[in-house]
């Protein structure tokens, strides 16, 4: 029932956000550039703060139509380069004469679309001929196309390097680093010719069992049975999954927003007072940050539990106990992909230490194939977004596909 609970309570207060989408426009007109009177504009913050509290569940887009190449601007094409149920390999297309190097980006598949890392992206873009692994919403997916659990997220990523050749990197933020790891280690396990030269692990939980955080304890401190029970919900019939069994997307940016609740409602405080006073550039600024935050895409029920079983409750890839259709994996036979991990010091959700351990794991990898960098004064969005990750940290991811290629 939870999921049609959601769903009955998002529609009763439907008419109502478009009520106030409406009357805040409405304000808005009036106004018209004018000088803002404080009833007023306290009137159209209010009606717009109740226009916005909903979420949504189409993928935003990701808004890159150029990037400058050199001294020149060059359109940005977006292009399906390999199609599945569960997600687009998705390729920006440059029309240039040189030959960059290949980059696949991998996107977390935790509550959120593949738009979360556009930052990354646009900065990658430049110097590099960048993919991504755009996933697909799993309330979208219809039962006939099977499962998606843990292995098939793996099996994405192997297929993806295949499509985009041999001679590839691989960029992998937050959660899907250990699926990036053990991807890399099956293929070099198989002799595979399409193995990735380089590997970068952004802030991703290797081994959880370095310095826990909150969000390791919570998945710690329930059986595997409670999840199941308590955080999968159906699809409603009106959705072309119906029937199938996930992880509401609702559900995760609910617990993410627990952990830092003192920090959105200042936010939204914020925001109200930017839209009173007419201070537009700030309003702007943290509503396209809500828009794609509250843009959220449902995880199927089975990629969820086994990767909440595998990677944060037993620890199987670290303690060596982790396979692949049947194969054990072993990182240790990794050893031409350049390792170069990145945390950030003040990271509450993947804690420094935890993707270093990657490090212990690929046991192979002579010493001038590891790098590690450790960025002080950020949090976990700060590894991959925003002025530390554009000048201190994406030089370095930079360097390394550079002298990997």
């Amino acid at each position: 029932m939870l999921y049609q609970t959601y769903q009955t309570q998002s529609d009763f207060f439907d008419p109502l956000r478009k009520f106030a989408a409406m009357a805040a426009d409405t304000v808005g007109t009036q106004l018209n550039g004018a000088p803002r009177p404080s009833f007023w504009g306290n009137l159209g913050a209010g009606y717009e703060l109740i226009a916005r509290a909903t979420l949504t569940h189409s993928r935003p887009s990701y808004g890159i139509d150029s990037v400058t190449v050199g001294n020149q601007e060059v359109a940005i094409t977006e292009e399906a380069a390999d199609v599945t149920p569960f997600g687009t390999l998705l390729h920006f297309k440059k029309n240039i004469d040189q030959a960059q190097p290949r980059v696949l980006i991998i996107a977390p598949l935790s509550g959120h679309f593949a738009t979360l890392l556009r930052a990354t992206v646009r900065t990658m873009l430049s110097e590099h001929d960048v993919y991504i692994t755009d996933w697909h919403n799993a309330r979208d997916v219809p039962l006939s196309a099977g499962r998606f659990g843990f292995e098939d997220y793996t099996t994405h990523l192997i297929r993806f390097l295949e499509k985009i050749g041999p001679g590839a990197h691989m960029v992998a933020v937050c959660q899907p680093c250990v699926s990036a790891l053990v991807a890399a280690s099956v293929m070099a396990q198989g002799n595979h010719p399409a193995q990735p030269r380089s590997m970068t692990l952004m802030a991703g939980p290797i081994d959880t069992r370095v310095q826990p955080t909150k969000v390791n304890e919570l998945a710690k401190g329930k059986p595997i049975d409670w999840f199941e029970k308590n955080m999968i919900a159906t699809v409603p019939s009106r959705y072309a999954g119906a029937g199938r069994r996930v992880y509401p997307g609702f559900v995760q940016l609910m617990a993410f927003m627990s952990m830092n609740m003192d920090r959105h409602v200042k936010a939204h405080r914020e925001l109200y007072e930017n839209i009173a006073k007419g201070n537009i550039e700030k309003a702007e600024q943290t509503k396209a940050f809500y828009d794609e935050y509250f843009a959220v895409l449902d995880l199927a029920a089975e990629f969820y539990l086994e990767t909440v079983q595998l990677v944060f409750q037993e620890h199987t890839l670290p303690l060596g106990q982790l396979t692949y259709q049947g194969q054990k994996v072993e990182p240790a036979a990794i050893k031409r992909t350049t390792l170069f991990t990145v945390e950030g010091e003040r990271d509450d959700i993947c804690a420094v230490g935890q993707t270093l351990a990657a490090h212990d794991l690929c046991t192979s990898l002579r010493p001038y194939r590891k790098r590690h960098h450790m960025q002080a004064g950020v949090g976990h969005y700060g590894v991959f977004s925003g002025k530390s990750w554009q000048n201190q940290i994406y030089p370095q991811v930079k360097n390394v596909i550079l002298q990997s290629d």
